[in-house]
Parts: C-alpha cells; sequence; structure tokens
C-alpha cells in the first residue's frame, strides 16, 4: 500500500470514528503492511492538510481525532440550542484539586476545599467519568484515592495534565503542582476511556451564575466531526 492509500484509509477512519483513535488501532488498519513512524508520519501530514479548514486533527489522552476548531462554537450551537447542565462550584473546586493534586483522598479534598466533600459530589464527577479510584492509601481506613481519567481529558481537547493551566499562588508562584504526574500514559496504551453518564442532580447547579475554576461543558473544540 502506498502512502498516500494509507492516508486515505485513515483520515477515513477517523472522521467515521464515534471516538478517539489510539495508535494501536490505527495500525489495526493495515494489517502489519504499514509501521508506527510511518503512520505518526501520516498523521502529522493529515493536520497540515486540514490546517485553514473549519475541523482540525488532534491528539488526545485517547487518541487522534477530528474536531470542529473553536471558532466554529458559535455556529454549532444553533443546531443544538439546549445548554448542558452547569455543575456546582463545590464539584468544579473539587475536580480541580483532584486534578492537579492527584491522586488524593477525599480527606485531602476536604483540607484543602476546608468543607466537606460529599458522596454525591464524587459520584457525580465519577458517574461523568471525569475521576475514578485508582487504589486505597494504606492507612487508617484505606481511603480511596482519586484521580482524573483519560475522558477528562478528551473534554478538555488535552493529550496530557502537562497542558493544564498553570495555577498561580497569592505570590506569583506556580501552586498545585506538587504530587501532578510528569506525563500521561502512550496513545499505545491498551486501557479505554471510561464511558460518561449523566451527572447526578445533587451536584448540578442549574442556576449557578458564578464562573467555576474548571469548565464543566466540553471546549469548543471537542465537537467531532462527524456529528
Amino acid at each position: 500500500m502506498n502512502t498516500q492509500d494509507a492516508k486515505r484509509v485513515l483520515e477515513t477512519a477517523l472522521i467515521c470514528a464515534q471516538a478517539p483513535l489510539p495508535l494501536r488501532e490505527l495500525l489495526a488498519l493495515f494489517d502489519e503492511q504499514v509501521g508506527p513512524d510511518t503512520v505518526r508520519s501520516l498523521l502529522d501530514e493529515l493536520a497540515g492538510d486540514w490546517k485553514g479548514r473549519g475541523c482540525e486533527l488532534v491528539a488526545l489522552a485517547s487518541g487522534w481525532r477530528f474536531q470542529s476548531r473553536p471558532e466554529m462554537r458559535e455556529y454549532l450551537e444553533r443546531l443544538n440550542p439546549e445548554k448542558p447542565p452547569r455543575y456546582s462550584r463545590a464539584a468544579m473546586e473539587t475536580l480541580a484539586i483532584i486534578a492537579y493534586r492527584q491522586p488524593v483522598t477525599r480527606g485531602d479534598i476536604e483540607d484543602i476545599r476546608g468543607v466537606g466533600v460529599t458522596t454525591q459530589i464524587i459520584k457525580a464527577l465519577e458517574d461523568r467519568g471525569w475521576i475514578e479510584t485508582i487504589g486505597y492509601r494504606e492507612t487508617a481506613g484505606r481511603p480511596a484515592l482519586y484521580a482524573t481519567t483519560r475522558h477528562f481529558l478528551d473534554d478538555l481537547g488535552l493529550a496530557s495534565l502537562d497542558q493544564l493551566p498553570t495555577v498561580l499562588s497569592v505570590d506569583g508562584g506556580a501552586a498545585l503542582a506538587e504530587g501532578m504526574p510528569a506525563e500521561q500514559a502512550s496513545l499505545l496504551d491498551t486501557a479505554e476511556p471510561p464511558t460518561p453518564a449523566e451527572p447526578q442532580d445533587p451536584a448540578v447547579d442549574t442556576e449557578a451564575e458564578a464562573p467555576a475554576p474548571v469548565s464543566a461543558e466540553s471546549p469548543p473544540a471537542i465537537q467531532s466531526a462527524n456529528a
């Protein structure tokens, strides 16, 4: 198979995919006729081919996908005017702490926030597919350790935790950096992203007006090109 045909296969598969495709699945398209280095090179070429168009090819935590560009959001929202539910400030603060300090226990979150964290908030974030339990701390009671998921990064349009915005302390220095993983797992990892679910009502605040630390809506660039 020549490279032009291989690029057409990749482009078609990515446009038709319902979720990001990791490199291992893209390699499966060619039955070992095309190697990983060639596929990566073709993906870079495809990304260049789509420059200047309404959609772009991006690498996320779970794989590659086509998605609409941020400037297209204004027009695409007219097709679906219903706004997604807005999460409460407490839920967004909890999510932000987990994202920047993971892995953390509920007690860690409560120590940082200074107030309790309800089970409903944790469950809502788990149901949305943004956080998961990755283990237990070997202390009294063995509390669960929470971390963000690949689906969380996909919803933010990020490939790794390193791309999260830097949080500054009151003196202007970087804060919340301690405990953040150095890098995200490879796209060749066989782990599958969790399936998102509707959040539970107790953690949803449809009347909230104050902006949350982390946006609960999907970013403007994450709409699939084949939606």
